[in-house]
């Protein structure tokens, strides 16, 4: 997906970090890149490949169902999340491959949560990537 610019002799990427997350706030579905030299799958913008260095990324549709890697309960939110907390930052090791962080308005203490729980992604009005227990 990524292509060198001729000009600059950079990368360059077929679509901006906001058409990326466009995907799945307003679109209702979550992508991530897979690299075609070394097939590493990342659920994060890039302009190349942060394990081989390549920039021949291909764009990969995510199920969106993994693994709590790791998480922290956020009790004093930003404005926007206010009227939720407490509630989960989750990061999340997802089935395909790559990991992304995200969170999860019921969960509201360390008991509710699990390192290794099933997670799925959930489609939100709200911004970010929301997750609920699978």
């Amino acid at each position: 997906m990524a292509e060198r610019d001729p000009a600059a002799g950079e990368p360059s990427a077929a679509h901006t970090i906001r058409e990326f997350t466009h995907g799945y706030e307003e679109e209702r579905r979550l992508r991530g890149f897979r690299s075609a030299s070394c097939g590493f799958v990342t659920a994060t913008w890039g302009l190349v490949c942060p394990r081989c260095g390549r920039a021949d990324l291909e764009e990969a549709a995510l199920s969106g169902e993994g693994r709590v890697a790791a998480f922290t309960i956020q009790t004093v939110p930003s404005e926007e999340f206010v009227n939720d907390a407490p509630y989960a930052y989750v990061l999340v090791d997802l089935d395909e491959g790559g990991r992304v962080s995200g969170w999860m308005p019921a969960v509201r203490s360390d008991g509710d949560l699990a390192i290794g729980d099933r997670v799925r992604w959930v489609p939100s009005y709200k911004a970010g990537v929301q997750f609920e227990k699978a």
